[in-house]
């Protein structure tokens, strides 16, 4: 099958490049709409516009994977409206996984203000995570910084003082900040760190062995 991976910078070819380990049989094509990145800081009916007109050359894809979780947020619905003849499969926070394995009952979203504000994003809250506590730590200027190599310019002072608070779990909610597991991972080993993109692959090769529609 051929899949195509959207996000507004980086993080697809992150996203890629894992799917490609785990899914080799399929093949890839990854782009990016580094002009307007980050969608983070902008409104949703910007980020819905920039979308749709940004996945154009993904539509003779048999999957489109919304590397994006602020793209999801605001344009997946739409998208499936407007193009119901395209799978498209979205990356959002891990609320349902962090909920079932978090013992301390507070967690660490870290997101863009767009996914984490986002209605989809509350309604995973409310779904599945109603008991929870969650810190949404100031996330502004990572995207950028990673789309430009500064990735160690990136501070995790909001986060550790989460997990000083007794946050049990981190859910890489933006696909850019897969760049950052490394580095959360060698500064707090006892948290838990979720990221989406092995049950993304699961979902993919689901959807490979249904029929045509």
């Amino acid at each position: 099958m051929h899949i195509g991976i959207f996000d507004s910078g980086r993080g697809g070819r992150f996203v890629a490049g894992k799917l490609a380990e785990l899914l080799p049989e399929h093949d890839y094509v990854a782009i990016a709409d580094r002009q307007h990145a980050p969608y983070g800081e902008r409104s949703y009916a910007d980020i819905e516009r920039l979308t749709h007109a940004a996945i154009q050359p993904l539509l003779a894809c048999d999957i489109v994977v919304l590397a994006c979780n602020t793209a999801t947020a605001a344009a997946i619905d739409s998208l499936r409206t407007t193009y119901p003849d395209t799978t498209f499969v979205g990356f959002e926070p891990m609320i349902k996984p962090a909920a079932a394995r978090s013992t301390t009952r507070h967690i660490t979203l870290l997101a863009t203000h767009a996914t984490s504000h986002a209605p989809r994003t509350r309604d995973l809250i409310n779904r599945y995570g109603a008991d929870l506590l969650i810190d949404t730590p100031n996330t502004t200027g990572w995207a950028t910084a990673i789309d430009r190599d500064h990735i160690e310019a990136v501070e995790f002072d909001e986060v550790a003082r989460s997990v000083a608070d007794g946050s049990d779990t981190i859910i890489i909610g933006c696909t850019h900040y897969i760049a950052l597991i490394p580095r959360l991972a060698a500064q707090f080993p006892e948290v838990m760190i979720l990221e989406p993109t092995d049950a993304i692959a699961q979902r993919i090769s689901q959807l490979a062995h249904e029929p045509p529609r």
